[in-house]
């Protein structure tokens, strides 16, 4: 197995498209470096589907491919913290404004919901979060569409709150069926000690399995009722046979397994143990391993078949969507650890049938956004590009530009490997 690396430098409104050398099976061309030499032009119209390989050769024609049935674009964000900062000025709209057209180019954006939503409850900050209906909502409404609810804060607020978190999605799920933009959630189980939970999505043409399950909880407490994974070889092992079984009950196209996993936060470093276990789900039928926790982002890794075709990936951590961990930015030493926790990923891939429906990916754009503190202190998600700087830059704000120039570069400095067999 051969490993090549893929820098990614975000470039304009969506970024530098990765094309991850992962066409050079599907053109046979003879690039080497797996690095696309074009960036992607701003905004959101049509151009953004023409990326191209390092020779300059389209990795496919929008027209014949990504615009037809046999083509889907996924996005995956991280985690969606209810810090004080995050919830105390109400407004949560506002939150989502600068990203809400990224996140609904497609018909399915992932995230994980790191608090439960009881409404009977008061909103509550770490180390015990909570929140109400309307701070959830206006993630929904921003596009957000498919949760994670399995997590190390799903039982912060004991059985009631994993109770009330289950009425709300339920209510959701059901109330959005039919809509343009159906509601999705895994996480929680139908009953105690049920089975894990899944939801099928169908999207067009498409069909998408997905399972989300948490490897660490803060508490013990009515782990019964939570899709929870003990990280131990004898559970994992059981948990893979699970899920060769669940896709075989449940044909699709893409198996999602989102997994909230036993990786120390705020470490930049991917354990050995956890790489093995995601390469064993893939083996067994996952498709895309998605993982967050750790709340600073990490590398990712498309992994090709024999014949050099990319099938599958692996998101080893997202970083933080929103969150209100960095209160105070180091912005003379921008390279504090805990300042990671500003920044994060959403990534869109896009997916394509082969002749034969086969999966195959043709495309990953990572895009880097940071929860900027604005000049009334309300915490809000930018996507971090040139723009952004030169914006804040003109308007007086030069401290969180030069700050945030380079934490854009250190953000850069993450990697998408392609795994060749």
């Amino acid at each position: 197995m051969v490993v090549k690396s893929t820098k990614t430098v975000a470039l304009g409104l969506m970024g530098l498209a990765l094309s991850l050398a992962l066409s050079l099976a599907i053109s046979s061309c003879a690039t080497t470096g797996g690095k696309n030499s074009k960036g992607l032009a701003s905004g959101h119209g049509k151009d953004y589907y023409n990326t191209h390989f390092a020779d300059g050769t389209a990795i496919v024609n929008s027209k014949s491919a990504f615009d037809s049935e046999d083509s889907i674009l996924l996005t995956f964000a991280g985690d969606i913290m209810a810090h004080t900062p995050n919830w105390s000025r109400g407004n949560f709209p506002r939150i989502y404004r600068d990203i809400e057209a990224l996140i609904k180019e497609s018909p399915l954006t992932f995230a994980n919901l790191e608090t439960p939503v009881a409404e009977n409850r008061p909103f509550s900050n770490y180390p015990a979060f909570n929140v109400h209906g309307d701070y959830a909502q206006a993630a929904i409404d921003a596009g957000f569409n498919v949760f994670s609810l399995a997590n190390n804060h799903t039982n912060d607020q004991g059985l009631n709150g994993i109770q009330q978190t289950k009425k709300y999605f339920d209510a959701k799920i059901e109330a959005t069926k039919g809509s343009d933009r159906p509601v999705y959630a895994a996480g929680l189980k139908e009953r105690q000690n049920g089975p894990w939970s899944y939801q099928v999505i169908e999207s067009g043409n498409w069909k998408i399995l997905f399972v989300a399950v948490t490897e660490i909880l803060n508490s013990p407490t009515c782990s019964s009722y939570i899709d929870f994974l003990v990280p131990n070889s004898k559970n994992r092992s059981i948990f893979i046979e699970d899920m060769k079984a669940l896709r075989k009950a449940h044909p699709c196209d893409i198996f999602v397994v989102s997994i909230h996993c036993s990786d120390p936060e705020y470490i930049f470093t991917i354990r050995s143990s956890q790489k093995n276990f995601y390469h064993e789900l893939l083996n067994a039928g996952a498709d895309v391993i998605w993982c967050n926790h750790p709340h600073v982002s990490k590398d990712w890794e498309v992994v090709a078949d024999s014949g050099n075709v990319p099938r599958k990936i692996i998101f080893y951590s997202m970083g933080n969507t929103i969150s209100g961990q960095r209160t105070n930015p180091q912005f003379s030493k921008p390279d504090t650890n805990r300042d990671y926790t500003g920044e994060g990923y959403i990534t869109q891939v896009r997916f394509l049938k082969d002749s034969d429906s086969k999966l195959s990916i043709a495309l990953v754009n990572p895009v880097i956004v940071t929860t900027y503190i604005a000049p009334d202190r309300f915490y809000e998600i930018r996507i971090l590009d040139d723009k952004l700087i030169e914006k804040l830059n003109a308007e007086g704000q030069k401290r969180w530009g030069n700050y945030l120039r380079e934490r854009k570069k250190l953000m850069e400095q993450f990697e998408g490997k392609t795994l060749w067999q």
